[in-house]
């Protein structure tokens, strides 16, 4: 399922199976952080409903939290997209870049610098 995901990308190439597991972790990373985000929204939404005091001062640690938690998010997608991004690129040293051609060989082709 994953590989349809990537298919059809680089005209029709198909990411190698290590940029896959690196999306999944980062992907799953994320997933695990909006879910406790989630969690840390409704407890900020409870607290102001009630107007308690020390549950509008807890508010204040939960929403710096969640910020946090917005933060991390954000690196988590950067660095997914620089590692698709240089998924994409040839290597420095002519090799395939790490993307199979649909048929599932290497491509072969050398990219000359300069």
């Amino acid at each position: 399922m994953e590989g349809d995901l990537f298919s059809g990308l680089s005209n029709g190439n198909q990411v190698d199976g290590k940029v896959l597991q690196t999306f999944h972790k980062s992907f799953g990373q994320v997933q695990d952080i909006l879910d406790q985000n989630r969690l840390l929204i409704n407890e900020i939404n409870q607290n102001h409903e009630s107007k308690i005091p020390d549950n509008l001062t807890r508010n204040v640690g939960l929403i710096k939290e969640l910020n946090n938690n917005i933060r991390r998010v954000v690196d988590l997608y950067a660095d997914l997209s620089n590692n698709f991004t240089r998924s994409m690129e040839p290597s420095s040293e002519g090799e395939s870049s790490g993307i199979l051609k649909s048929n599932g060989k290497a491509n072969s082709k050398r990219i000359r610098s300069g």
